[in-house]
């Protein structure tokens, strides 16, 4: 019989370690899966890993676009880790995403074709407000009725991406695009157009913000009160009740900021790299980014990182489906395997596993 044993006080060096091995232990297993799909593994990794960065011919294009797909996971991911780590579980930063782009979005298209410099920093506010309001209906539920915040904004991304079909059909459909779905090309409203900053850089608004929100993340869980009721509440939770912390509040303080974060990123993109409200503008950053959350370790330093890694197997994988005729299906398990082994890691740094012989009674 086999049994897990807590340790008494893990230890802080394999939790630093864990992210690491994940990723060895993901490239390990990944290669071992390309092998059975008939691909070189050693091939396909470094195509993921490496030549987006340093190959002569695809480096180039490439790193921008490492900021491009880094910006929104991260500014995604920041959010989502105050959540975590209060212990208060946002699944449907997806849905608040999709939200957040809409209504960005819709406030620009209701002002085309003007030109004013208002017009952006409305989007961006619009955005977050979006996202916000998505993530309210969750957290008010959890405060008024104590609903389960995991199933409720789970449910509501599906909702969320049917008023996205919606949107893309029928009220924000560009009335000059001869009936086909999906609304006018920001790129030629330059008002509304989240445009990059430095040409060829990747570097936009929605990088900045990403950074920015990083910068503040750090401050907020190291130097400011509310920081440390965040980590109080999810580490020890009859103290913080102590403390005097307030759960409801730091309910939809912790949701709010999530979804607001999320909205942006969404208005971001759907102006940006994406271009037009689509019925599949959204590539799942909402839920990748609980992936670069945990992989961070819930450190906005460490989601930095992590979703600068996260992007490059983004890119990586587009570039191995292109070269090596790898199916996409296979890139999208070689992404969630990383959850997977760190999930694995954490179990094994935090419990000890016992080997238990069963007694034969006569």
């Amino acid at each position: 019989m086999i049994r897990l044993e807590k340790r008494p006080s893990p230890s802080r060096f394999w939790a630093t370690a864990t992210p690491i091995l994940a990723v060895i232990a993901t490239m390990i297993a990944g290669g071992i899966m390309f092998a059975l799909l008939g691909k070189d593994p050693l091939e396909a990794i470094r195509t993921i890993f490496w030549d987006p960065l340093f190959h002569e011919t695809f480096g180039p294009y490439s790193r921008p676009q490492l900021l491009v797909k880094a910006g929104p996971l991260i500014l995604i991911a920041i959010g989502l880790s105050l959540g975590f780590r209060a212990g208060i579980w946002n699944i449907g930063a997806e849905g608040q995403y999709i939200v957040g782009a809409i209504c960005g979005a819709g406030v620009g298209l209701a002002f085309y074709p003007t030109d004013s410099v208002l017009l952006f920093p409305a989007m961006v506010l619009a955005g977050a407000l979006g996202g916000w309001a998505w993530a309210m209906i969750p957290g008010l539920l959890k405060v008024k009725f104590g609903t389960n915040e995991i199933l409720v904004s789970l449910m509501l991304v599906y909702v969320a991406e049917s008023m996205l079909a919606s949107a893309s059909q029928g009220l924000l459909r560009n009335p000059e695009g001869m009936g086909f779905p999906g609304s006018r090309n920001f790129k030629e409203f330059p008002a509304g157009h989240n445009a990059e900053i430095f040409t060829n850089s990747g570097m936009h608004w929605g990088v900045v913000a990403a950074f920015i929100a990083v910068i503040f993340a750090y401050i907020l869980l190291t130097r400011h009160m509310l920081g440390f009721q965040v980590r109080l509440t999810g580490e020890a939770p009859r103290a913080a009740k102590f403390a005097g912390v307030k759960p409801a509040r730091l309910i939809l303080f912790s949701l709010g900021v999530s979804g607001a974060l999320a909205g942006m990123a969404g208005m971001f993109e759907v102006t940006g790299p994406a271009g037009q409200v689509s019925i599949d503008f959204n590539s799942g950053y909402g839920f990748t980014a609980i992936i670069v959350a945990f992989l961070g370790r819930l450190n906005p330093i460490g989601i930095l990182l992590a979703g600068l890694l996260m992007a490059l197997t983004y890119i990586g994988g587009e570039l191995a489906q292109l070269m090596l005729g790898l199916p996409g299906a296979a890139i999208q398990m070689f992404q969630g395997m990383l959850l997977f082994f760190l999930l694995a890691m954490d179990v094994l740094s935090n419990y000890r596993v016992r080997w238990l012989r069963k007694e034969v009674t006569s």
